[in-house]
């Protein structure tokens, strides 16, 4: 992890952050928007991608919902660009967390 992405500048005792814990990013690694901070620690990503359909010989634009765990050292809000990394669960529905905010919302 320490390669990938910098270290941010603050720091946190979170035990499941990938900088300041044990947590272990191993997997895939995707990029997408944050619609929802409501739950605790937690963000919800959009993740655009496009779909061939060989019936119609065309693409077709897709998107699904990914949970991921927000460290408090990122804290990302909606409408952030962020990078997110697969791990062990965390949750049931939990298996990203948030390594990288390339864009801050205003």
């Amino acid at each position: 992890m320490s390669g990938l992405f910098p270290q941010p500048e603050k720091t946190c005792d979170d035990k499941l952050c990938p900088f300041h814990g044990s947590l272990r990013v191993r997997g895939r690694i995707l990029k997408g928007v944050v619609i929802s901070d409501k739950m605790q620690r937690t963000v919800t990503v959009r993740i655009d991608y496009v779909r061939f359909d060989r019936k119609y010989k065309r693409y077709e634009k897709r998107f699904s919902k990914i949970k991921a765990h927000n460290p408090p050292c990122i804290n990302a809000k909606v409408g952030d660009i962020v990078y997110i990394g697969e791990t062990r669960p965390i949750a049931k529905t939990v298996h990203f967390v948030v390594c990288y905010v390339e864009k801050r919302n205003q």
